[in-house]
């Protein structure tokens, strides 16, 4: 046993360990002291040098994990803050190290972006409103039809023309919260200088089946309808929003949807813009809606052409408000394969727009549109921009629109507004026939009263009127009411 302890492998082991090596020795040779003379005294010098090798492995592994942890602290203290989107990749701590799960971490505030895909430094906001539309409507020559647009907001081509009678008019109250609305955008700027701008805006107006969507028999269910989808980089646009040539900062306070329909330009569409300064240009989705040959008041949507629509807008602001001048040029198209057909024409048009401040409680707002081959972009397409002669070519329908309106402010709690609005268009009546909207004109008052911080109450009296070529007229009569809660 001498010899064994005076081992050099024995002298290696640290004074700490020695006792342990000394135990374990004794356990294992007892069973062989009476044949210490014996081959048996080998093999235990054996089997002790292998433990202490093994202890030597399990001290210099014990070393190197405190060595880790040492380091890791030291980059903890000198590091700077990690975003939260990184939280998942946070550096290592003692106890995972070692095996066991990491102390839970103290609470911090959210300070950084919330999306791990997004730009460095993205700034996120969302809002909308919730509103409930309820209307008492009033037409002197027929119903509109049910669960139609018409019904919900004022939209003049629906308005019913008859035989000019006085008892084939209808009352009808309708409620809805469809115009409800949200919206979500995420604003960069990044290190480069460049600015990025992402939109998304939806309503429940429209979209898809009542087998789907419910009805006013039970659910009153609505589906999601996109209404914006772009991105912006510094200048350039592209993506769904309003045409470059509807000027939207002079649109009247309304608690309709849209107010003077019939003399507004008003459409959202597919575009590429580029703005700079007062100055901004587009090409946008091209669409045709034309008239079939004595098709009357017929409304067909026809080939797009091979040409984009194009605007060009220029605006004017200052203290007194903004005056803004936009122009139109499109290629109207139709083609008719098996009859062999195929025509296309030129539509232009102009329209200025803006808003005066007469003082700091009153401005007028006002739009004044004119052209040939444009009806589309006018008074949710009141007319159409063309009509088909008997052998398939084009015949623009030419028009001129708008309104004027004043607003005026009581106290911060109460607003009045009242606006006149009307659309008048010149067609070939031997090709279009005389039961097409020859005009159609509308007055509106307001009053709109906000009781607390982004809630409006508002009620709207209406009188609308659409013509006919033949001479008919057609009355519309509407109480207006809405509840809105903007966030």
């Amino acid at each position: 046993m001498s010899a064994i302890i005076a081992s050099p492998t024995s002298k290696a082991a640290t004074p700490r360990r020695r006792p342990l090596a000394a135990a374990l020795l004794v356990a294992l040779a007892l069973p062989g002291m009476a044949f210490a003379q014996t081959a048996k005294e080998k093999e235990l010098e054996a089997r002790v040098a292998q433990l202490e090798a093994m202890v030597k492995q399990l001290v210099s592994q014990q070393q190197q994990q405190q060595s880790q942890i040492s380091e890791v602290k030291t980059a903890q203290a000198t590091a700077p803050a990690a975003p939260v989107a990184a939280a998942a990749a946070a550096p290592v701590t003692a106890g995972a190290v070692a095996g066991n799960p990491p102390a839970p971490a103290k609470p911090t505030i959210q300070t950084a972006p919330i999306m791990a895909t997004a730009n460095p430094g993205t700034r996120f906001s969302y809002g909308g409103f919730i509103k409930l539309d309820a209307s008492l409507t009033k037409t002197n020559d027929g119903d509109i039809p049910d669960g139609t647009v018409g019904r919900l907001f004022y939209v003049p081509k629906t308005i019913p023309v008859g035989n000019g009678r006085t008892d084939e008019g209808g009352s009808d109250t309708d409620m809805g919260v469809n115009f409800s609305r949200f919206w979500f955008g995420a604003d960069t700027d990044l290190d480069s200088g460049d600015k990025l701008k992402a939109y998304l805006e939806f309503d429940l107006f429209g979209g898809g089946s009542t087998a789907f969507t419910g009805n006013e028999i039970a659910t009153n269910t609505y589906a999601l309808t996109l209404r914006q989808a772009y991105v912006q980089w510094n200048n350039w646009l592209a993506g769904q929003t309003w045409t470059n040539f509807q000027d939207i900062a002079a649109l009247p306070d309304t608690v309709d949807f849209l107010g003077p329909t019939e003399g507004t330009v008003f459409v959202r569409q597919a575009q590429l813009r580029y703005t700079s300064g007062p100055w901004s240009f587009s090409m946008e989705n091209p669409e045709t809606v034309y008239t079939p040959f004595n098709g009357n008041m017929a409304q067909v949507q026809g080939d797009d052409g091979a040409a984009p629509d194009f605007t060009a807008r220029y605006t004017f602001k200052g203290d007194w408000g903004h005056f803004s001048a936009a122009g139109l040029v499109r290629q109207l198209a139709y083609q008719n394969g098996p009859l062999n057909q195929d025509s296309d024409s030129m539509g232009y048009g102009l329209s200025v727009s803006g808003k005066f401040n007469l003082g700091k409680n009153d401005d007028i707002r006002y739009m004044v549109t004119g052209g040939s081959g444009i009806s589309r972009y006018l008074g949710l397409a009141l007319n159409n921009d063309a009509v088909l002669d008997s052998t398939g070519d084009l015949d623009n329908i030419d028009m001129v629109a708008g309104f004027v309106g004043w607003r005026h402010v009581f106290s911060p709690k109460l607003r009045t507004n009242i606006f006149y609005s009307r659309a008048d268009y010149d067609q070939d009546t031997a090709l279009t026939g005389l039961l097409i909207t020859k005009g159609a004109q509308s007055g509106h008052v307001n009053v709109i009263y906000t009781p607390l911080p982004k809630l409006d109450l508002g009620a709207e009296l209406i009188w609308g009127q659409r013509e006919l070529e033949n001479g008919d007229r057609g009355d519309l009569n509407r109480l207006q009411t809405h509840v809105k809660y903007n966030f």
